[in-house]
């Protein structure tokens, strides 16, 4: 069977483009194309099944040998930065988008996108000037027909007469003659190379007679795409290729299978037409919801970039983020790990806000990646003991093998509560906090049953306390108490310990002090402690983080706390790089530590949260959060524990670590939406909200919707004005339902598929609390 019926002879620029490169090996089974070391691309084939993409990053099917023209093969891409010693801007060519310019050598610009219907020009206009009031430097709208293409122009006139010169961007999708219409009046075009020449989604399997035969697909995007490449040429107009995840050709699953790779090859393909016609003035964008993918997808295709010797910008983000924080720490994990290794020339947080709302986290994490230039974070960066990476590919994604303390008979104490099996979150508690036992454990996340405290889904699984209780202070030694009752772990300085004992603790020191103090039979614990946890720093020598793997007794976690002077990305990574090799089996604990100046703004310290952690978390390089205020909170800090609990929780469950609550995958809105995002958004909210391990896709449009339900359990998808349709994995199961139904329609389906659980009425609760109690 032929993948693509191709009609069109490539162009001679395209030939020679191509000419000299190499095919990987491949073989044949019944026909069918075959990778080496996978089966047949048929519809058994394990390409294409219904797997979370979290579970299939770039594994090794993404480095296995598929190679098309002109691509390198995976053992070639050695490098997707230009530095893994200091944070060092990828030195991307300028490109210009009307007025403003984006490449290496300028600022990262901000840009947006509109909620209005297009065709509205009016409101089209009074939205695109409040989002240059706000700041923006671009802003992209949705022109998804031929009205909307003609309301572009009046659009852009409008804005021109009222003195808004800020350049705009068609985003386009099915439509190549609406793309050639808008590039008379748009300054950029955006293109998915998802659904240019394809069309709308049908998810059908595809088996490729040869290697050609897979090839002859790329005869039909030439044809397309080389009209709207000549006429932006011609017209000074820039454009983007930007690949979403969610919604790849079928010629490209059917290839590559829906991964990072898979995403890169998609816009390579365009992007070679676009050098083949000599056309240059163009960015890429690699877009998913899953922040893992969409990091890694970046990586390869700046990873290509340099193996080929060309150099475009990149346009970052997180695409169906979400809202609130959840979308804001997403945005920051996946764009944040991209920053910090200096890759970014234009940011988007897409949030299921009103678009002015986005500027503000997406300025912050521009002025974060400016703060990694500077004098002073070079010199931080440059203070870690230089170190050759042996252990983290960009190019794979696997955890870690860890060993959470285990039960030994002499232990008086359940120790397999200090740690959780997918990610840790450690709460610092202060002397003050103490002395309000039951706001203390709402704020841990126990729930409350007369009075007394008991572990939930979303309860810190241990705390770590600076300073300790005197032993005569009765209360606060009685709120410890009740904790380790209910399997809390109680983590504190092994000083503290010695002067203030406390039963069944785990006592912290760091690695110097260790090595100071240990005799020849190991280190000598104090009376009550359990356990031992060794604090690292960040500044310690090769020969002292080998005695990690040689401690007695061996710790039962390592806190990661990396010294204000010290670049914590570098340095973390330096660690991990030592832990891996010497196949440590410890779980590490990032321990962020922030000024009570630095806890003054809430957003600010969600999103460095986020960045400084997720980093990191992108390559499976941690185990747990532990977030800590200097002096603990004030009265008048904007976040209490409880708002440092849940977000390192949101951390690890956009790191698709711990789920502690439903996962929603919801788009930003923008003019193809067919209703009200954000309220419907918040009524399914208000009725799924409870179901750790459920993740729900809320799409405006049919766009991306079907592809995003790949990595979504459920899915709502505007399907017609007025009409939604449900979706379970990619698959559409009821169409047409009307708006007002669709909510029920939706809890009925997860009941249907056995995900629903009641969640707890006040009665229930009363009556579960009774027979805790009784038990108790």
């Amino acid at each position: 069977m032929k993948c693509v019926a191709g009609s069109a002879m490539r162009s001679a620029a395209l030939l020679l483009l191509l000419a000299g490169s190499h095919v990987g090996r491949c073989g044949e089974i019944g026909g069918a194309f075959v990778v080496p070391g996978t089966t047949p691309l048929r519809s058994d084939g394990p390409r294409l099944q219904r797997l979370r993409r979290s579970q299939y990053l770039m594994d090794t099917e993404a480095a296995s040998p598929i190679l098309m023209p002109g691509q390198t093969s995976p053992a070639d891409l050695k490098k997707y930065c230009e530095s893994l010693r200091t944070t060092e801007r990828f030195p991307s060519q300028t490109v210009w988008i009307g007025k403003v310019p984006i490449g290496g050598q300028h600022r990262i610009a901000l840009q947006t996108m509109t909620t209005s219907d297009t065709r509205d020009v009016k409101a089209s206009v009074e939205q695109v000037m409040r989002i240059a009031d706000a700041g923006a430097d671009i802003c992209r709208l949705t022109v998804q027909g031929l009205k909307e293409a003609e309301a572009a122009a009046a659009i852009r006139e409008e804005l021109f007469k009222k003195g808004y010169d800020i350049p705009l961007v068609a985003d386009i999708h099915f439509a190549p003659k609406v793309a050639m219409m808008v590039a008379d009046a748009f300054e950029k075009v955006r293109v998915n190379p998802g659904n240019f020449a394809d069309g709308a989604k049908k998810f059908d399997q595809l088996v490729f007679d040869d290697y050609s035969d897979f090839l002859k697909g790329r005869e039909r995007i030439e044809e397309l795409f080389t009209p709207l490449v000549e006429k932006c040429k011609s017209l000074g107009r820039a454009m983007r290729i930007g690949t979403n995840h969610g919604s790849l050709s079928n010629r490209i699953l059917s290839f590559f299978g829906d991964t990072p790779r898979g995403m890169v090859e998609s816009a390579l393909e365009f992007a070679d037409i676009c050098r083949a016609n000599d056309y240059h003035n163009f960015c890429f964008s690699m877009k998913a919801s899953n922040p893992l993918v969409m990091a890694q997808a970046y990586r390869l295709l700046v990873a290509e970039m340099y193996a080929r010797g060309f150099a475009y910008p990149i346009h970052l983000g997180v695409t169906e983020a979400g809202e609130g924080e959840d979308g804001r720490i997403k945005s920051a994990i996946g764009i944040g790990a991209l920053l910090q290794d200096g890759i970014g020339d234009t940011i988007r947080v897409s949030l299921t806000e009103d678009p002015w709302y986005e500027l503000t986290p997406c300025g912050k994490l521009a002025d974060i990646a400016r703060s990694k230039l500077t004098p002073e974070a070079r010199q931080k960066q440059l203070a870690v003991p230089e170190f050759e990476e042996t252990t983290r590919d960009f190019q794979t994604f696997s955890r870690r093998e860890v060993d959470l303390p285990s039960q030994e008979p002499s232990d008086t104490w359940d120790v397999r509560g200090l740690l959780n099996r997918d990610g840790s979150v450690l709460s610092a508690v202060t002397l003050d906090d103490l002395q309000q036992p039951d706001k203390l454990y709402a704020q841990l996340g126990c729930k409350l049953v007369v009075g007394m405290p008991f572990k939930d889904i979303a309860t810190s699984d241990s705390i770590f306390m600076r300073r300790l209780p005197d032993t005569d202070d009765a209360g606060r030694r009685l709120a410890l108490r009740r904790l380790q009752e209910v399997n809390v772990g109680i983590l504190a300085p092994m000083a503290e310990l010695r002067a203030k004992p406390l039963a069944d603790a785990v006592g912290v020191i760091t690695l110097k002090e260790y090595i100071r103090d240990t005799g020849p039979d190991g280190y000598a614990l104090p009376e009550g402690v359990i356990r031992l946890a060794v604090e690292v720093e960040g500044d310690e020598t090769d020969d002292e983080l080998q005695q990690l793997s040689t401690m007695k007794p061996s710790p039962a976690l390592i806190l990661l706390r990396i010294k204000p002077s010290l670049s914590r990305l570098h340095a973390s990574r330096r660690v991990f790089d030592h832990i891996k090799r010497a196949g440590l089996r410890v779980a590490v604990i990032h321990h962020l530590y922030f000024t009570q100046e630095e806890a003054s703004d809430a957003e600010d310290l969600v999103i460095s949260s986020g960045v400084e952690v997720g980093s990191l978390l992108v390559d499976a390089l941690g185990e747990g959060i532990m977030v800590e205020v200097e002096g603990g909170l004030p009265a008048s800090a904007p976040l209490s524990l409880e708002d440092l609990r849940l977000i390192s929780f949101s951390i690890l469950q956009g790191s698709r670590m711990r789920n502690i609550k439903t996962e929603f995958i919801s788009c930003p809105s923008c003019g193809r939406t067919l209703f009200d995002l954000q309220e419907v958004t918040e009524q399914i909210r208000q009725k799924t909200g409870h179901l750790p391990g459920v993740s729900i896709a809320v799409m405006g449009c049919i766009v991306n919707g079907p592809g995003e339900m790949a990595d979504a359990d459920f899915g709502y998808v505007g399907g017609a004005p007025g009409k939604v349709d449900l979706y379970v994995g990619k698959e559409v199961v009821k169409r047409g339902i009307p708006n007002e139904e669709a909510c029920d329609r939706l809890v009925d389906l997860i009941k249907e598929h056995g995900r629903w659980v009641e969640p707890p009425s006040e009665e229930e609760d009363q009556q579960e609390e009774t027979k805790v109690a009784v038990a108790a």
